[in-house]
């Protein structure tokens, strides 16, 4: 029986598999941000915040999945403990802030820090002719370049 990088006819995947299971643990303390966030808001813009972090983290558990499916579509193994998602993740726990700016200001950051990641993912997963991984990262960098402007436009 073939491997599923021979079916797919793609190169060596370990290193488009690092990258993405260091994007899924990233993915993951991101979405735990934004669940704090969204129970802990306070401010003047809270009806619109806590609706909106439930929208992100919504959105961040649905590509969590996908990244998951395709470290698995590349017959890797996603990482899948905390300990794990802590020890990976270029992103920081953000922990008692409730202030709904700096929660804002806190997902740019968490944001941009995604992107980065995808962008570079994008670079890895050319070397390896992925085409797959490319498509999905390429479609997370336009959803969220997009977020990343309407947050910031609320910051002023």
């Amino acid at each position: 029986m073939k491997n599923v990088n021979e079916i797919l006819g793609l190169k060596n995947t370990n290193e488009v598999n690092e990258k993405l299971n260091e994007l899924l643990a990233s993915f993951q303390v991101y979405y735990q941000n934004l669940r704090g966030f969204h129970w802990n808001v306070k401010g003047k813009m809270f009806f619109t915040l806590h609706n909106k972090f439930e929208e992100l983290y919504d959105d961040a558990a649905e590509k969590v999945d996908e990244v998951a499916e395709r470290i698995l579509t590349l017959g890797g193994t996603p990482l899948h403990t905390f300990e794990d998602y802590l020890k990976t993740s270029k992103i920081a726990v953000v922990k008692d802030e409730n202030d709904g700016m700096k929660l804002v200001e806190a997902t740019l950051e968490n944001l941009s820090t995604l992107i980065k990641i995808e962008r570079e993912l994008l670079e890895v997963a050319e070397k390896a002719d992925d085409e797959g991984t490319n498509a999905l990262a390429s479609d997370f960098i336009s959803e969220q370049e997009k977020t990343v402007w309407m947050l910031n436009s609320l910051l002023g």
